[in-house]
């Protein structure tokens, strides 16, 4: 609904000529702190202002949502699947979009497609459905994460053995000359990637990580001294902390300057451990990720990858041999688990979802806020952390029924 107004209500300038609505619910969250009866005014795809609700102008038209909080919309920096669609199999423009809807209804307004290990034509055709996608003004695919194929064997987890290689300068060359698909995210193991290399492929841009790794602390070490950004779903497919050898989590909880993702769905990582990680870890730099597969917002409870046969048991997704193969959550089920089991403040919880992935592909200052200015992405959940609507660069979406009301003030 759009309605053009000037003047002011309470000493508020209005801009003439602007389109905006307002949306409020009973509690807000803007990034920071947890605000009660204030309204967000959005003005096309951007955040015009947040106020209280009593100074909300009488002439913007106010959508009441009767129940449940208001947050930044969630960025999710591994998604292999969702809505029926794996990436790997569905490597166009279409596919992309199942996947988004799907994640929507589960918080996520701004995803990175993760291409898990597979060859370089499957790369190639993952990145062109990309960067097509985004042309197409899909807002919210807002790159690629190539999760290998660089990855130690010994702990492939459920990526194909055949699928993985070492790491050529050709293929190097081929990631760092990427252009027109947003972030270009990549999980490796450091220590099957010479450093000069991993150093060309930080300095062109390319945002790397660490996972499915064997590596020691000293060679985890030296992987941040050149370039090295984050850690891919810590204490998962990774060396483990030990006294006399820290290994890759000893590293991931000590470097500070690195940011770590952590799948908390109850199966990859203990509640105890995901604390322990949080009091570890600098503000800010520890993550959630979905690590989902296609049967997150879809209608069946299997799927193929790699020709084989993926399913899901008792909430855990399993490959033939019972090894993990990706998770069956998105990130609202994340944030739930870490407020109710892990016992973090919500507030806490929601940065994890929204701020801090944002800041760590570079986009902080445009998602994972309720700023001004900042992209109109914000999920409305309600006090049993069920989404009931997001918006998407402005665009609202409806996910449950709940009852509202609104006010279109003459």
């Amino acid at each position: 609904m759009d309605f053009r107004y000037t003047g002011r209500r309470e000493g508020y300038f209005m801009p003439t000529g602007a389109t905006i609505t307002a949306v409020s619910a009973p509690a807000l969250f803007d990034g920071d702190t947890m605000l009660q009866d204030h309204c967000v005014l959005l003005q096309g795809e951007r955040i015009h202002a947040l106020l209280p609700v009593a100074d909300c102008p009488v002439d913007v038209p106010l959508q009441s949502l009767g129940q449940g909080t208001l947050a930044p919309g969630f960025v999710d920096l591994q998604v292999n699947g969702g809505g029926d669609v794996m990436f790997n199999t569905h490597t166009h423009p279409a596919g992309l979009a199942s996947m988004l809807a799907a994640h929507r209804s589960r918080g996520s307004t701004a995803i990175l497609p993760t291409l898990l290990s597979d060859t370089r034509p499957v790369q190639e055709a993952a990145f062109a459905a990309v960067c097509a996608a985004r042309a197409a003004g899909n807002a919210g695919i807002l790159g690629i994460h190539f999760e290998g194929p660089w990855f130690n064997p010994e702990h492939r987890g459920a990526h194909r053995q055949d699928r993985l290689r070492r790491a050529e300068p050709a293929d190097v060359d081929w990631l760092c000359g990427l252009e027109g698909g947003g972030v270009v995210m990549l999980t490796l193991a450091p220590e099957r990637v010479p450093g000069a290399l991993l150093q060309k492929l930080a300095e062109s841009g390319v945002l790397v990580c660490a996972g499915h790794t064997q590596a020691s602390f000293a060679q985890l070490s030296a992987a941040a001294g050149c370039g090295l950004r984050g850690i891919t779903h810590l204490f998962n497919a990774m060396s483990q902390l030990r006294g006399r050898e820290p290994g890759t989590v000893g590293a991931a909880l000590a470097l500070d300057g690195l940011w770590a993702g952590i799948i908390a769905d109850g199966h990859h990582v203990h509640a105890a451990a995901i604390r322990l990680a949080a009091r570890c870890k600098p503000p800010g730099k520890l993550i959630l990720v979905s690590d989902a597969m296609a049967t997150v917002g879809g209608s069946s409870a299997a799927f193929s990858l790699y020709d084989e046969e993926i399913r899901q048991v008792d909430g855990r997704l399993v490959n033939a041999e019972g090894v993990l193969a990706g998770s069956a959550i998105g990130l609202i089920d994340a944030v739930r688990y870490c407020q109710r089991e892990v016992g973090l403040p919500l507030e806490e919880c929601l940065r994890m979802a929204s701020r801090y992935p944002a800041v760590a592909i570079g986009l902080g200052d445009t998602l994972g806020c309720l700023h001004p200015g900042y992209r109109a992405d914000l999920v409305h959940f309600d006090d049993d952390l069920n989404v009931i609507h997001t918006w998407l660069a402005g665009e609202q979406q409806t996910h449950r029924q709940p009852p509202t009301s609104k006010r279109n003030d003459p």
